[in-house]
């Protein structure tokens, strides 16, 4: 598989096919995810929950994030790196092209950034520089306590309708992608078809462009696995299997079934 870029997601979507995103902190499973061809590898910040046994994604620094990018950057050749911008990172426009140059540098080849409307001046910001930027909407992580908990989003019309125009609003500042978590199927689908760039769900349907699964919950080693993950190691013989089950199943459309959604 040669080197996946922005655009050769932007055809995937166009084709009318899927493609498989997955999360990884270190060098030895950024190897096994290149392996699997993977296309879109995440440095999440959920590693402060799965590396860290944290409650919340909150406390993970800038430097951390820096430094699992470094370590995973080791291990891919082709997959495309997305690295998250942690919490408070990005509150102000300065504040987020510093901090993203570091992960740049780190070996991110696009930053995620969690928010809507109020992000879109830092979107365009980014993206003017040379720094492709994926956007977050749904369930963001970092907002839980604002949010009153892990909750799905979006249920009623109204919630909706604001997370589809702010979707449009990232995507008209420059942003190349967009993850939506936790929402009912039908807008995750919505997303989909509306919008010109790729949108990866987690929780969110199987109409969306791609799906991205944190690597702990789909190898069944997570404290508590999520109602919208698969346990893919459950029925393989190795990790190398799972992870090919995993991206093989994103693909044909058998993952996720109905039972993940909401």
């Amino acid at each position: 598989m040669t080197n996946i870029s922005i655009d050769d997601l932007k055809s995937i979507k166009a084709s009318g096919q899927k493609f498989a995103a997955i999360t990884a902190y270190d060098y030895s499973f950024a190897k096994l995810i290149d392996k699997a061809e993977i296309e879109v590898t995440l440095v999440g910040d959920s590693l402060g929950n799965v590396i860290q046994g944290q409650q919340t994604t909150i406390p993970v620094t800038l430097d951390e994030m820096a430094y699992h990018t470094t370590n995973v950057k080791r291990g891919i050749r082709s997959s495309l790196i997305l690295s998250d911008m942690p919490f408070m990172s990005y509150a102000t426009v300065p504040q987020a092209l510093d901090n993203a140059a570091v992960l740049m540098q780190a070996g991110a080849q696009m930053v995620k950034l969690e928010g809507g409307e109020w992000l879109t001046e830092t979107v365009y910001a980014l993206t003017e520089r040379g720094i492709p930027v994926c956007g977050h909407l749904g369930l963001t992580p970092q907002s839980v306590h604002k949010l009153s908990g892990f909750k799905v989003q979006g249920k009623d019309a109204n919630a909706a309708d604001k997370i589809l125009a702010e979707a449009k609003m990232l995507e008209e500042a420059g942003a190349d992608l967009l993850v939506i978590e936790c929402v009912p199927s039908a807008l995750g689908s919505n997303l989909a078809s509306t919008l010109d760039i790729p949108v990866i769900g987690i929780g969110a349907g199987s109409d969306t462009d791609g799906q991205v699964l944190v690597l702990q919950d789909m190898l069944g080693i997570s404290d508590k696995a999520p109602k919208f993950s698969k346990n893919y190691l459950a029925q393989a013989s190795s990790i190398q299997d799972a992870l090919s089950a995993y991206r093989k199943e994103v693909l044909n459309g058998a993952f996720p079934e109905p039972k993940h959604g909401f």
